[in-house]
């Protein structure tokens, strides 16, 4: 099997990595970071590149591209540790594209495409701990219309979106919604999370919503699905170049008159780093590749996938603070930021802990190791 990527992929990273390199510096970030965790004209520069529209066919003014160049885009990101949330792109895409009907892709692909609209996923309740079939948003129809009441928390950039991807339950079953930011009922309590990005409590009462498919439950498993390959591939861009300062700061810093690199202690530390830099990177390229198949195989394979991602997330940032000492943890300091932005990715989609209870309940009579 040829792992290689293609020129063309190759031509879409050097563009990402050019942009993140020269229009989203450490100190755009911060500017960023001070005036709330999102900032509308960077995610227009994303859409100018046409990364919003990567999962969008082209009828819809998107790229028509797939989850390989999904993850090459979000590598990139990563490196830059750019807080805007396109994976929040590529999920409303993809699951617009793939469930909703054909006047709703009309009406919404295009906007998102072009970056005029930014459709979020709002599905984590208080008491789901990353279940995605614990659902207490209810969803009523009156003749053809519909309407939304509960609250989902977390929402990614929810005070600054235009529209939510809303999983509800009718008639005891979960179906997924569209509904407008901007519509009747509909409020929002926004603040900056951890990492310098933005996040906000939605509620709704009442509020009008459009169907996308009364498949909400598979529906919702996709579009998460999507957003833990994004998650997967955006924290190999930021491990890089987690490893990256490391390896720098030990070359230069100098203990006894030595640099730390002269140690042989640590530079098994260092190694260990690289062999779960290395098993992350292959896991998320499994993660990418299996997004197209069969709905329970796709499951095993996020599940697998990001259970390692976590694992290598905590194993190399946690030991890239320790090898700093005391400079690794200041604001100054980008390590910090990276390590911050790891924290914050291994808990996006489910956690460590969830994913491994995935993994357990997946598990078929072979483990997966004979046919």
């Amino acid at each position: 099997m040829d792992f290689d990527f293609s020129g063309d992929q190759e031509q879409l990273r050097d563009a990402v990595r050019k942009w993140v390199g020269k229009g989203y510096d450490f100190e755009r970030r911060r500017a960023i970071v001070k005036a709330g965790g999102f900032d509308r004209a960077a995610y227009a520069q994303l859409a100018e590149l046409g990364l919003t529209g990567l999962y969008i066919p082209e009828e819809h003014d998107g790229m028509g591209m797939g989850p390989v160049e999904g993850m090459v885009v979000m590598e990139e990101l990563g490196r830059g540790i750019v807080l805007e949330p396109l994976a929040q792109a590529l999920i409303a895409g993809g699951i617009l594209n793939g469930y909703a009907s054909d006047a709703m892709k009309s009406d919404w692909l295009p906007k998102i495409a072009t970056g005029k609209a930014l459709v979020v996923l709002a599905q984590q309740e208080r008491k789901a701990r990353y279940r995605l079939d614990a659902c207490e948003t209810q969803a009523a129809q009156t003749g053809n219309a519909w309407s939304v009441t509960g609250a989902k928390s977390i929402v990614p950039a929810g005070d600054q979106a235009d529209a939510f991807l809303v999983p509800a339950t009718t008639n005891g079953k979960i179906a997924l919604f569209l509904v407008e930011r901007q519509a009747a009922g509909v409020a929002t309590r926004g603040y900056g999370t951890q990492e310098g990005g933005r996040a906000a409590e939605v509620t709704f009462r009442s509020a009008p919503a459009a169907l996308v498919t009364q498949d909400g439950l598979t529906a919702l498993e996709h579009a998460v699905d999507i957003g833990i390959a994004a998650s997967c591939a955006e924290a190999i861009g930021v491990l890089d170049q987690t490893m990256g300062v490391t390896v720098e700061y030990m070359n230069t810093r100098k203990q006894f008159g030595v640099a730390l690199s002269t140690f042989q202690a640590l530079r098994h530390r260092v190694a260990d780093m690289k062999m779960q830099l290395e098993l992350a990177r292959s896991m998320s390229y499994y993660a990418s590749l299996k997004l197209n198949a069969p709905a329970e195989e796709r499951r095993r394979a996020m599940a697998r996938a990001k259970y390692q991602l976590g694992v290598a997330m905590r194993f190399i940032g946690q030991a890239s603070v320790q090898l700093h000492g005391g400079i690794g943890v200041t604001d100054e300091y980008i390590g910090s930021h990276y390590f911050k932005k790891l924290t914050q990715l291994e808990l996006s989609f489910g956690d460590t802990l969830h994913h491994l209870g995935e993994v357990s309940e997946r598990m078929q009579d072979t483990a997966g190791v004979f046919a």
